[in-house]
């Protein structure tokens, strides 16, 4: 594996490329991978908005307007929201955040404390030298005198076609909101069967949106699946850690995208504040940590992840 610097505009992008996979990493925008691309397949797995240059942008922008695509992360929120006492701008702190970074030998490292949350962020980043696998190593401290309560979501773009499929070992669904989504119920189904409809086939781009809360999760891997292309984009990660899916696909629906977004999340509901009040989110006593591992299989559908 070898590790290489370019500019995108006035961006440094850190490119770490095995004899399987490229991925390009942005430092100054919350530490956001902007290119999975698959040197087997010759295909690029993440979604990227072509009408946005890479930029960053100031604490308080709303997202929607400004939506990039690629794989980032929402920590500690994602709607704007006071939650114990502190005032979060929407889709919370890392997104805006220009993080520091140090590489040794083959491993690309990210980190900084959120300024508003205190809470400490580091993720190592490796690619397998056989497999199109990336690893990832986190580390989420809490620095804060106090306890924080706080969502934190992965949050991957993907390029879709009709006939592609999600695939996830989960045992309910619920429609997040109504107004993001081509079903009505509000009521909890059986995944995937949803108003007579598998909800896991993607459909073609005919102006509609999913956003899907999924839970009973039985294994952690949430995939999308494109048979046409022989190709699987999984995410494998630890259920105690992110104990629900997120699911949220624009078919033209959303400022004519045409993409899915996998978030293996800790916290459900989208409002931190509901989820305090559920006992479903994350808590870090001062000086607790969290420290797990998130891998990405980018490559052939035939082989196992």
């Amino acid at each position: 594996m070898s590790i290489s610097k370019f500019l995108s505009g006035k961006y440094e992008i850190i490119r770490l490329e095995s004899s399987t996979l490229r991925v390009d990493v942005a430092p100054a925008v919350g530490g956001k991978i902007i290119s999975i691309y698959s040197k087997t397949l010759s295909k690029e797995f993440l979604w990227t908005n072509d009408a946005l240059e890479l930029q960053s942008y100031p604490v308080g922008t709303s997202f929607d307007p400004f939506f990039f695509g690629g794989f980032d992360e929402l920590l500690p929120c994602d709607l704007p929201e006071k939650i114990q006492g502190v005032d979060y701008p929407d889709h919370g702190e890392l997104w805006t955040l220009d993080l520091n970074y140090d590489t040794n030998g083959n491993e690309l490292r990210l980190f900084k404390k959120l300024p508003l949350s205190e809470l400490y962020y580091e993720k190592i980043i490796t690619i397998d030298e056989s497999e199109p696998l990336i690893h990832t190593d986190y580390n989420i401290r809490n620095d804060a005198p106090s306890v924080r309560n706080f969502l934190w979501k992965l949050h991957a773009a993907v390029n879709i076609q009709e006939g592609d499929q999600l695939a996830c070992f989960v045992g309910k669904g619920e429609v997040a909101d109504t107004a993001y989504s081509r079903f009505n119920s509000l009521e909890p189904f059986t995944w995937p069967i949803i108003e007579g409809t598998d909800a896991s086939i993607v459909p073609a781009k005919n102006g509609t949106m999913d956003f899907f809360y999924l839970y009973e999760i039985q294994k952690g891997e949430m995939s999308l699946i494109s048979e046409k292309e022989d190709s699987k984009f999984t995410i494998i990660f630890d259920t105690e850690v992110f104990p629900y899916l997120w699911y949220f696909a624009s078919y033209g629906g959303f400022l004519d995208h045409y993409s899915a977004v996998l978030e293996p999340a800790t916290t459900m509901p989208i409002s931190v504040n509901d989820a305090i009040d559920l006992k479903q989110c994350s808590v870090l006593l001062p000086g607790e940590m969290i420290k797990t591992r998130v891998s990405v299989y980018a490559g052939s559908l035939n082989k196992k992840s």
